[in-house]
């Protein structure tokens, strides 16, 4: 994935998230090429419907990955959201035959994981973070005089 830093009016930011949640009970219901197909293009429509892009997306026959970069306006959890509330809808629309394993029309299991993405690894922010003030102290004083 390249850097790209997206700029606003008074930020720059790289908004990237990693998300992976499963069907309710880890049914093997999108083990059909079909099935996973549309899931894939409904996923790609509703992130272009709602300002987010997919960097990386795998549907598996029990579960969904999908790296997605968001604007910082947008949580993470309402990504989430119309992510799995717009796709459960389009899928049942297209596929009527699984509202007869899923009556209540909860399609998605309520859990999802959800993971950071960034261009520098943990320990090297954790050194940053901590020498902070060994780095601006040092610059002070070498400004002052």
């Amino acid at each position: 994935m390249s850097r790209d830093l997206v700029s606003g009016a008074h930020s720059v930011y790289e908004c990237v998230y990693h998300i992976e949640w499963c069907p309710k009970y880890r049914f093997n219901v999108l083990r059909k090429e079909s099935s996973k197909t549309d899931m894939e293009t409904i996923l790609r429509e509703t992130a272009a419907e709602h300002g987010m892009r997919i960097e990386e997306l795998a549907v598996m026959p029990d579960h969904v990955h999908i790296m997605v970069r968001v604007k910082p306006s947008m949580s993470l959890s309402k990504a989430t959201q119309l992510l799995k509330g717009r796709s459960l809808y389009e899928f049942f629309r297209k596929h009527p035959n699984m509202r007869l394993r899923y009556r209540k029309g909860h399609f998605w299991a309520p859990s999802s994981c959800y993971l950071t993405t960034g261009s520098v690894d943990l320990e090297r922010t954790r050194a940053y973070v901590r020498n902070q003030q060994d780095i601006h102290q040092a610059t002070l004083a070498n400004w002052s005089s």
